[in-house]
């Protein structure tokens, strides 16, 4: 079974609903390395109660950070270093969806960013998208970073309002498969997910 890395291709594209959705569809465990802020509703919290079944544990993060920051800056503000050396996924017999702490070039500290532990780790990568005016350049951007770096990436997921034109020209051009779309819901709650998570295709993971 293989482990995957939810990345989106910038700020509040929805990599937190995507990841409970598909923790919920694999009935895996779920890890977010670093959280930058909001300590007391974190991603690794809300993922848990959207997530119904019983399977799936969730992960502590290797680093909790006060302040909604970048990583870098998060750290400097509570005298901690990130030490990409201490962030290692956790051992587990299913799968880990693994949740990056914002985009693909976050900076970490001074030296290191998101993309570079994805580099070591040759973790499958699930990419993120939304519609939006310039996505389509942040989605190439992304996925031809990852692909220089040698980094898998397992395909899309198309995160609310529907765009053909601008889906279909990144699928074109990537060549990646379309994993899901997610509709824009207007209510996300534990039902709604296991609902969305009903219908994704879980050939694609086999």
């Amino acid at each position: 079974m293989a482990d995957y890395v939810i990345a989106g291709i910038g700020t509040g594209v929805g990599k937190t609903l995507v990841s409970a959705i598909l923790t919920e569809a694999l009935e895996a465990d779920y890890w977010k390395p670093i959280q930058a802020g909001d300590l007391e509703s974190s991603d690794t919290i809300t993922v848990k109660h959207l997530v119904s079944n019983s399977s799936s544990f969730f992960h502590p993060e290797s680093y909790r950070l006060k302040t909604p920051m970048s990583p870098h800056a998060a750290a400097d503000i509570d005298n901690i270093y990130i030490d990409p050396e201490k962030i290692v996924p956790p051992e587990t017999n299913k799968r880990l969806l693994i949740e990056l702490a914002g985009g693909l070039m976050v900076p970490l500290n001074k030296d290191c960013l998101n993309i570079d532990l994805l580099e070591k780790w040759k973790i499958p990568v699930i990419l993120v998208s939304q519609n939006y005016l310039g996505s389509i350049n942040h989605t190439l951007l992304s996925c031809d970073l990852l692909r220089s770096r040698s980094i898998p990436v397992h395909g899309l997921i198309f995160n609310g309002p529907e765009n053909k034109s601008s889906e279909d020209f990144i699928l074109n051009y990537t060549k990646l498969t379309c994993i899901a779309r997610i509709p824009e819901l207007k209510i996300v709650n534990n039902e709604i997910v296991r609902t969305v998570a009903s219908k994704i295709n879980l050939d694609l993971f086999r």
